[in-house]
């Protein structure tokens, strides 16, 4: 199931979108603004998002911006009430791909949604590849140099989260929380259990490491 993360301000229609997405198929999360929808991205890979431009204290096109340094691949639409031309040139500069004008028709938007998931090659397949290194998210495998690595559920997801955003650094709460749930009774080190032996059964692989950022957590460095 894709999913897809939707950015707006605008509470009764953010509610509406997702409802009508998560009935036909999709699994969506609504955000108000772009700070919440930062912590929701540090938390979940998504598919897909779709944004407005105009909310307060970041707009859509900084959150694209923003969006962009992490993740150049993942397909962005806005949708928002601004109709002039400006408007659309500037989004498609910062890194849209595609633009919809309100008041939307939720049919419209689901077409538009499969064609950019189609465009993006994410309908076929959810593949990280760093050099040999391949995961696949859909049949959750992980393999090197086409040799299939053990991984548990809980390692593959440690692994393909570090891997979707590299160079970004994960305190191990943050990881404990999205991977263990809050209320587990493992403290904060058993992360640093799942690393040691993430690097050890990737010990031949020279595409990325996963660095240590001491006093915070970890992140995967690509070579």
């Amino acid at each position: 199931m894709f999913k897809i993360l939707v950015v707006e301000d605008d509470k009764a229609l953010n509610r509406g979108v997702c409802a009508f997405l998560n009935r036909n198929g999709y699994e969506a999360v609504g955000c108000l603004g772009a700070a919440e929808a930062y912590d929701a991205m540090y938390e979940t890979v998504f598919d897909l998002i779709v944004s407005d431009i105009m909310m307060p204290d970041i707009d859509g096109f900084e959150f694209v911006q923003s969006v962009r340094t992490l993740n150049e691949n993942i397909p962005i639409l806005f949708m928002t009430a601004r109709d002039d031309f400006t408007a659309k040139q500037r989004g498609y500069r910062v890194g849209i791909d595609d633009y919809m004008v309100k008041p939307i028709d939720l049919d419209e938007l689901m077409l538009r949604i499969g064609a950019l998931l189609r465009r993006a090659k994410i309908a076929a397949s959810r593949k990280i590849e760093v050099g040999s290194f391949v995961m696949d998210a859909d049949e959750h495998t992980a393999c090197l140099n086409g040799e299939e690595i053990p991984l548990t559920a809980r390692e593959f997801s440690l692994l393909y989260k570090l891997l979707s955003y590299p160079k970004k650094t994960f305190t191990r709460s943050q990881l404990m929380d999205e991977f263990w749930g809050v209320d587990t009774a493992s403290g904060p080190r058993t992360v640093d259990v799942y690393m040691t032996k993430l690097r050890s059964k990737l010990a031949a692989c020279d595409s990325f490491e996963i660095v240590t950022v001491h006093g915070l957590g970890y992140k995967a460095v690509l070579k």
